[in-house]
């Protein structure tokens, strides 16, 4: 016999849909309750439970576990959140609605610790955050009027980790998880490491505020960091070296104490890359991400890459739009920067991926289509795909050549710096620049106090100018080329000093006389796209990690040597008409910290250490650089 929905319920979902989701209507639907949610080691973890009216019909849980705030304390308050961002489409759905502060956070219990190493054999009281977030889920379950038995979790950035973690924990009551911009891996790509540099402007600007310990429960964040300029680049670069940031914290805090100690990648971050355990996850899982994150994209490709690779049989999904950290939640999506993408991406997103997900596992709602194993979109074209696997079967690793006079062809060059008769080169078996870490390359054109997020799409026309970033680029493009995975920059370099940053940026060069159709929607700023440069993917290697993350070695100056090394994964077409273009070069500034050039340790050097580097890039037939594209055919 079907199931007749309760006339109080039809009513609550047809007023969702008729109303403009604000704080009012959240107030008039919903009811809230603080509970504070005790650990099996008797810690207590503040919880904000935010049910529907309607209590006839039986409810699925969405839950989210958070460093940063439940949103808004006093029962008589309401997370901004809840309205405005796209949680707003489960409180339609009628989702019972909880948010908890994490252990050690705000007004939870307990001793923090960041990225806490996952357990898998627990013993006796233990805990770490699969166990709390197991706790709670039992707690809710059993506690929580008119819920249905089945519990969703998701997250975004640190959010994320905690998705994951709770995905680790097996709560038979856990049915679909979604780590979003996860948080995976803070060494070798995500936040404050990329494969062992250290991201300056990010780790000193959110540890100054989010790493000032807890003295005693709370509702505030501590305020932010007094800089002597707005202008981020004059502060980070007449700061100096990392010690002196070092000082300006303090001895209080205790991540920025453990990161100048563990330099290499050793078992304090190995213990903290949350890919380790994901050979036993039981709810389906769906993995998001953004192609422009200046964040989190590396935890988002790599930890889908780790579940299908340790738990194949997993119910494992991938969607990577063209956003920002978080962009789907707080966007529209049809911009980023002076980039334009054609469709508000977010949104379909939301209503065709997200929501269906978790409709399927949590209320046994179909979906109008099955959502795909891949549903990536690539820029350039502008358009989503489909795939059955990632990277995708069809794609091939190619080798595109870096040639003298500026070239990027697919033909690995015959010269071999061949003497003419007047005693000069046919062909320069090198490019050469001269990395000076005292005026360092910015990563942005314009001066700017915060780290932007539009910078993983901007122009980088004044980059080529200056003399300290090399360029090579196509001819241009007879056919489109479509990139799908990861790429892999395989240098040939010699180096004047010890050690040596390399920062490969890939970058599509628009045509002369390029310009959007006036009605596809931008930032509404009349920027110039004409030979746009816009970087569609950077990455660094620090050199002294080019042969092991665990133990550096110097480089023998003036002796060529190999630096291969990944970027993360691109899904990016360029169009016929365009040119593909590398940029290389040693500063990235402030977002990465400097390197001194030399070997030594950079997170207790001084000011004086930071010396000239005379670089070479190689590419005669013998030493023939090289980038690794991974071509869709």
């Amino acid at each position: 016999m079907k199931k007749t929905l309760p006339i109080i319920f039809i009513l609550f979902i047809s007023s969702a849909i008729a109303q403009t989701i604000n704080k009012q209507w959240v107030k008039d639907n919903y009811k809230k309750r603080e509970v504070k949610i005790v650990m099996r080691d008797g810690a207590k973890l503040f919880t904000v439970i935010y049910s529907p009216n309607d209590e006839l019909e039986k409810h699925p849980i969405m839950f989210v576990r958070t460093p940063y705030t439940v949103g808004a304390y006093g029962e008589d308050k309401i997370a901004p959140k809840l309205y405005e961002t796209h949680w707003k489409e489960y409180l339609k759905e009628g989702y019972i609605f909880v948010i908890q502060d994490t252990r050690g956070r705000m007004m939870s219990e307990g001793e923090f610790l960041d990225m806490c190493p996952f357990s898998a054999e627990k013993k006796d009281k233990e805990v770490d955050e699969a166990s709390d977030a197991f706790d709670a889920i039992d707690w809710l379950v059993k506690n929580v009027a008119n819920n249905n038995g089945n519990v969703g979790v998701m997250g975004i950035s640190y959010p994320g980790f905690y998705a994951t973690m709770a995905a680790l924990s097996n709560h038979p009551a856990l049915k679909a998880v979604s780590p979003q911009a996860p948080v995976t891996d803070w060494y070798m790509g995500d936040d404050f490491h990329h494969n062992g540099a250290f991201m300056l402007q990010d780790g000193f600007s959110f540890y100054s505020i989010f790493g000032v310990p807890h003295r005693k429960l709370t509702t505030e964040f501590p305020p932010d960091f007094n800089c002597f300029t707005k202008d981020a680049y004059k502060f980070y670069l007449e700061t100096g070296a990392i010690k002196n940031f070092t000082a300006l914290l303090g001895d209080s805090i205790n991540f920025w104490k453990d990161l100048i100690q563990h330099p290499n990648y050793d078992n304090y971050w190995k213990a903290r890359d949350a890919r380790r355990a994901c050979n036993n996850i039981k709810p389906a899982m769906l993995v998001v991400g953004g192609l422009f994150d200046a964040e989190d994209c590396y935890g988002a490709w790599r930890l889908y890459d780790a579940i299908e690779k340790q738990n194949p049989q997993a119910n494992n999904k991938l969607v990577m739009g063209p956003w920002y950290h978080g962009g789907w939640s707080k966007s529209d999506g049809a911009y980023l920067g002076n980039v334009r993408f054609g469709s508000k991406t977010s949104e379909y997103y939301q209503k065709n991926i997200e929501l269906p997900f978790f409709n399927y596992h949590l209320k046994k709602k179909a979906s109008k289509e099955e959502i795909a194993e891949a549903t990536i979109f690539f820029s350039g074209e502008n358009a989503w795909r489909k795939f059955v696997k990632w990277p995708p079967a069809e794609m091939q690793k190619t080798p595109i050549y870096l040639l003298s006079n500026s070239k990027l062809k697919f033909e690995k060059t015959q010269e071999i710096g061949e003497m003419l008769d007047n005693d000069i080169q046919a062909e320069m078996p090198f490019t050469q620049y001269t990395s000076d870490p005292n005026k360092p390359v910015p990563y942005t054109e314009n001066v700017q106090t915060k780290r932007t997020r539009e910078y993983m799409t901007d122009d980088q026309r004044f980059a080529s100018q200056r003399p300290d970033v090399i360029t090579f680029k196509t001819a241009i493009l007879e056919n489109d080329i479509t990139l799908a995975g990861t790429i892999t920059a395989d240098l040939k370099v010699a180096i004047s000093t010890t050690d040596a940053d390399f920062i490969v940026k890939i970058i599509d060069v628009f045509p002369d006389g390029f310009s959007y159709d006036t009605l596809m929607k931008g930032n509404g700023k009349n920027y110039l796209m004409d030979a746009y440069q816009m970087l569609v993917r950077g990455e660094v290697m620090r050199g002294k990690f080019r042969n092991s993350f665990e133990s550096p070695e110097a480089f023998a100056p003036n002796k060529i040597t190999t630096v291969k090394f990944d970027l993360p994964d691109v899904a990016h077409t360029f169009k016929k008409g365009h040119r593909l273009m590398v940029q290389i070069q040693s500063t990235w500034f402030p977002i990465v910290d400097r390197n001194p050039q030399q070997f030594i340790d950079i997170y207790h050097c001084n000011d004086n250490d930071f010396k000239k580097c005379d670089i070479k890039i190689f590419h005669d037939a013998e030493n023939a650089s090289n980038i690794i594209l991974p071509i869709l055919k």
